[in-house]
């Protein structure tokens, strides 16, 4: 059987990236701040479930919120959750 013939590979440059790299900045660590805060949204919303639990109808703001309550609660753990995207 013949031996196939080999292609020469024609040696070309390689591409000139023309973009100038840009150095970006570096973010410092989050504020001890931030980092309280952040979890103290997240226990104050569960804080805020057990109490509702608990003692919901016997503190009159909770019984006149009534179902809301749950809201409350998940609304301040969803806010220390989306904290928790900006912490660094």
């Amino acid at each position: 059987m013949p031996k196939s013939k080999v292609r020469k590979k024609t040696s070309s440059p390689p591409p000139v990236d023309r973009r100038t790299p840009v150095k970006a900045k570096s973010a410092g660590p989050s504020h001890p701040i931030y980092v309280g805060v952040m979890l103290g949204m997240m226990l104050l919303g569960l804080l805020w479930l057990v109490v509702n639990y608990l003692a919901g109808p016997k503190i009159p703001f909770m019984a006149d919120l009534g179902p809301w309550n749950f809201a409350v609660g998940f609304g301040f753990m969803i806010i220390g959750l989306l904290m928790t995207m900006k912490w660094r």
